[in-house]
């Protein structure tokens, strides 16, 4: 998808090429011939808790999306993907540590730790972008979630529809 630059946005002439956004990856599982189970879902910040929480919006097929977790209902190898977007809108003059947990039945099954580190020539606003995947045997109940040890950076005003955790099934 291309989009005309904003004539306000400095230093921009041409136009920005955009993609890999919420929709768009909802139009490509849509579109891929999956093995029965998939789910699709923004995530957003929960209160009091590092486990983020799912958003309505989204697909949900041949499985249970509650409002923290993903159910298996069909045995399988899967893959879960979660991509984040950060927002810390003060600059940090130590480095901070940002750790994504994917967990199964509450116990991490795969993490990512990123450390975004200190400038002396840092802005006001700083982003991060994070993709974790993982390809995994699944059981019948089996819960998908994911955590984030700073669930407060998670940039869910600006970038809302581009956070999102997805399970697709891959085989029997």
């Amino acid at each position: 998808m291309i989009r005309e630059a904003d004539p306000a946005m400095e230093g921009i002439k041409k136009p920005i090429r955009t993609g890999n956004t919420f929709e768009d990856y909802l139009k490509i599982q849509q579109s891929v011939p999956a093995k029965g189970a998939a789910a699709y879902m923004r995530v957003s910040r929960a209160v009091n808790s590092s486990k983020l929480s799912l958003v309505e919006k989204g697909t949900c097929e041949a499985m249970q999306c509650l409002s923290q977790e993903l159910v298996i209902r069909e045995q399988g190898l899967y893959l879960i993907f979660c991509h984040l977007n950060f927002l810390f809108p003060n600059c940090s003059k130590s480095p901070i540590d940002l750790k994504i947990e994917l967990l199964v039945n509450d116990r991490v099954d795969r993490q990512t730790l990123s450390t975004l580190c200190a400038s002396e020539t840092c802005q006001d606003k700083t982003f991060k972008t994070l993709l974790q995947l993982h390809l995994t045997e699944l059981k019948v109940e089996d819960r998908i979630s994911v955590t984030l040890n700073h669930p407060e950076f998670l940039n869910d005003i600006s970038l809302p529809n581009e956070n999102i955790l997805g399970v697709l099934k891959c085989s029997d």
